[in-house]
């Protein structure tokens, strides 16, 4: 029982989401062919965004169960949505074992979480797009739960920090790519190696990204500051 009104918690909300974006954006989605359409996988994406989990959830019609950052759970509606709909809150400073255990009993399960490697938003030189490296945990954590690591691309929610794109049939452009599962295999060194290799996926679906929607400067991540400001 418990589990169905999660279910119903998580679906009405990826609805109502889907149906707010459609209105004020225009989402392009490639690479849904190397998605697999069942867990258990880790969905590994950039983060450039608040608005980056509803909008990559309201493309993909499986249940998500995302890593959140500890300090929203505290808020008293906020942190009740995101218990009803599964989020699991993540500490950005340290490792929490319990939270650890619960992303691996899920996996384990069969089922897709939703993880941002970077540790919080980022842009230019400090994105894994750019370069910059990833956090460790996601390459751990599919190893013990023995679960692919599928890279996703994300570009233009940025631009929603702009209270102007919110107009109603603006349609502010966003695309969202998908690129090979990855698989990390027991050795710590080769973890090593899966990491390099899910960073190199990352940057090479970015330049894909770039060449196949000719995007300009300004379709790439920006600072929020900066697209409040706009």
């Amino acid at each position: 029982m418990r589990s169905l009104f999660h279910g119903l918690a998580y679906h009405i909300a990826r609805l109502t989401a889907k149906a707010l974006f459609s209105l004020v954006t225009s989402i392009r989605v490639t690479g849904e062919a190397r998605r697999p359409r069942k867990g258990p996988f880790i969905l590994a994406a950039n983060h450039i965004s608040h608005f980056d989990p509803p909008l990559i959830a309201s493309v993909i019609r499986q249940k998500i169960d995302w890593m959140a950052m500890a300090e929203f759970f505290p808020h008293p509606i906020l942190g009740r949505i995101l218990r009803a709909i599964d989020c699991l809150p993540t500490d950005r400073q340290r490792a929490e074992s319990r939270t650890i255990r619960k992303a691996i009993t899920r996996l384990k399960a069969g089922r897709i979480l939703g993880m941002f490697p970077e540790g919080g938003i980022r842009d230019g030189a400090a994105s894994l797009l750019e370069g910059a490296p990833l956090k460790p945990g996601v390459s751990a954590l599919a190893h013990i739960a023995d679960a692919p690591i599928v890279p996703c691309v994300i570009l233009g929610s940025d631009r929603l920090y702009a209270r102007r794109n919110w107009l109603p049939f603006r349609r502010v452009p966003i695309w969202i790519s998908y690129g090979e599962p990855v698989y990390v295999s027991g050795k710590s060194s080769d973890r090593e190696a899966t990491g390099r290799q899910l960073a190199t996926a990352f940057r090479d679906l970015y330049g894909e990204m770039r060449q196949e929607f000719s995007l300009t400067l300004d379709d790439l991540p920006h600072p929020p500051r900066e697209r409040m400001s706009k």
